[in-house]
């Protein structure tokens, strides 16, 4: 499908008096948004260049590979290389749009660091052409769409740069436009969810929109930059703030000694009651990080938020310590840790509970911990030279006497009561009851 955009129509009639853009779409930053992105643009007809620091993952990507598990991502990958509508660099081209998703991790006492869209704003700055739009799509801070113009309004005086609230024509266009998909489905949502999409000025907001209307089916609704930063993380704190009551709640039938699941299915019962399932804590880059950027913009006011968080953290810590409980229960004997990842059936570790729990246990039992993990051929480094092993689940089952399901990948859903007789079995998420 050829891309509904004329480069130079849209940049507009003083486009004429400089030269063409390198390529129609500029993703910068490669990872688990970027580059699905990246490839789903170039599979609609859009002349993509990929830009990444990692020469390793510019690499894999130009030869039709890569570096990330992700549904149907390999073949979309492979088919746009072939096709010559993608190319992947470690240098920044000339473009008609800007993608910045990079990451944005938390610093120092949970406090948001926007370094790396920073670096990205300053590295595209030189190579804006009039007429071009840049869009955020990094999750961020409420203000942070301002910042990405203030940084390149210092790199390029000879540029107008849009600001909020300003009605005066500017020379580029800048808006904010989250993702919001599902590690496992990406491709999949990229196509159908909704998206807001935060102008700095209307105009900004319509011009970004032409790149998302060429292949979003979903609806595109137009709103501020600033509302469209603040969607994003109200999103992910509602998730968290829900998943914090089930693991509140699972750690309360612990102590009154309930079985936590049939209080669920029965509560859930109730017209107007949907609890969700609990787990050994939070992980994944959005719903464990993003939360923390509301509160870092309204500490005194985001009570609820935080104790979510904090309560969620709290469940990995009362997850490792009913672990200890139980290999104190049986001397000597091996754990199997089933599953590494924050999610099932992705290769993802970003904050995950599991790997943190598993971390822990294995600096104080060393070989005494197994590890079956799908998705991972190798232990990741944080468990490099503790002792721990990765096997296979048939290996960890006839070697270990305390069973832990700490993600339910589908490769563990066979489990049988059979498999698991005369073993101490703790399942954090349920899965076995299913």
């Amino acid at each position: 499908m050829n891309a509904p955009f004329n480069a130079v129509a849209a940049l507009g009639k003083d486009a004429r008096q400089h030269p063409a853009p390198d390529h129609q779409v500029a993703v910068i930053g490669l990872g688990y948004i970027g580059l699905p992105t990246a490839a789903l643009l170039a599979s609609y007809g859009w002349s993509v260049c990929g830009v990444d620091v990692s020469q390793k993952v510019v690499d894999t990507v130009n030869a039709g590979g890569v570096h990330i598990e992700e549904r149907d991502l390999d073949k979309l990958v492979h088919d746009a290389i072939t096709a010559q509508t993608l190319v992947a660099s470690t240098e920044v081209p000339s473009a008609s749009f800007y993608m910045i998703a990079v990451p944005t991790p938390l610093g120092a006492d949970n406090a948001p660091d926007i370094s790396y869209v920073e670096a990205a704003a300053r590295a595209i700055a030189p190579r804006i052409l009039p007429g071009a739009c840049v869009i955020i799509e990094s999750t961020s801070p409420v203000g942070t769409t301002e910042r990405v113009a203030t940084i390149i309004a210092e790199a390029r005086p000879d540029l107008v740069v849009p600001r909020d609230g300003s009605n005066d024509a500017a020379d580029i266009a800048l808006a904010y436009c989250p993702e919001r998909v599902l590690p496992g489905r990406i491709v999949n949502e990229l196509v159908h969810n909704d998206r807001v999409i935060g102008g700095v000025t209307a105009a900004c907001a319509e011009r970004a929109a032409v790149l998302y209307t060429s292949f979003v089916k979903g609806d595109c609704l137009y709103t501020t930059a600033r509302v469209a930063e603040a969607v994003k993380l109200v999103e992910n704190s509602f998730r968290d703030v829900n998943i914090a009551f089930a693991n509140e709640l699972s750690m309360i039938a612990d102590v009154i000694g309930v079985d936590v699941w049939d209080v669920i299915r029965l509560a859930n019962r109730h017209p107007r009651v949907n609890i969700l399932q609990p787990g050994p804590g939070v992980g994944g880059h959005c719903i464990a990080v993003d939360p923390w950027f509301l509160v870092a913009g309204a500490p005194q006011a985001a009570r609820l938020v935080k104790m979510a968080r904090e309560v969620n953290d709290h469940k990995a810590v009362h997850t490792e310590n009913r672990i200890r409980t139980l290999l104190d229960a049986a001397p000597q004997g091996r754990v199997a840790l089933l599953g590494l990842a924050f999610k099932p059936d992705i290769d993802d570790f970003r904050e995950s509970p599991a790997l943190e729990i598993a971390e822990a246990l294995a600096h104080t039992y060393g070989n005494r911990i197994l590890v079956v993990e799908p998705f991972t051929e190798e232990l990741p480094p944080c468990l490099a030279g503790s002792g721990a092993t990765l096997v296979t689940l048939d290996a960890a089952l006839k070697a270990a006497e305390v069973v832990v399901v700490l993600v339910d990948h589908t490769a563990f859903k066979h489990l049988s009561p059979d498999d698991l007789t005369g073993k101490l079995v703790f399942d954090t998420r349920g899965m076995l009851r299913r």
